[in-house]
């Protein structure tokens, strides 16, 4: 899934690093955005604006697991 998700991403946004510790601190909100609305299509899961927290994307095993939250809690 990290594979899959990093690959959607790094496509949506060339410019982000999304190996980096500090992914949260590069994204701009059309870069958060951006993030949601992929993987609330990819993953038929439902994120809004109160999942953009730095906790959850500060990095990229930060997003992945918040999308495994989000698949567990259907």
């Amino acid at each position: 899934m990290k594979q899959h998700i990093l690959s959607l991403l790094s496509e949506a946004l060339p410019a982000v690093d999304f190996e980096s510790d500090f992914l949260f601190s590069e994204l701009d909100s059309l870069g958060v955005t951006t993030i949601l609305m992929i993987l609330s299509m990819e993953y038929k899961i439902p994120l809004k604006a109160t999942d953009a927290t730095p906790k959850n994307l500060k990095t990229l095993d930060s997003i992945v697991a918040m999308v495994e939250s989000k698949l567990s809690a259907q």
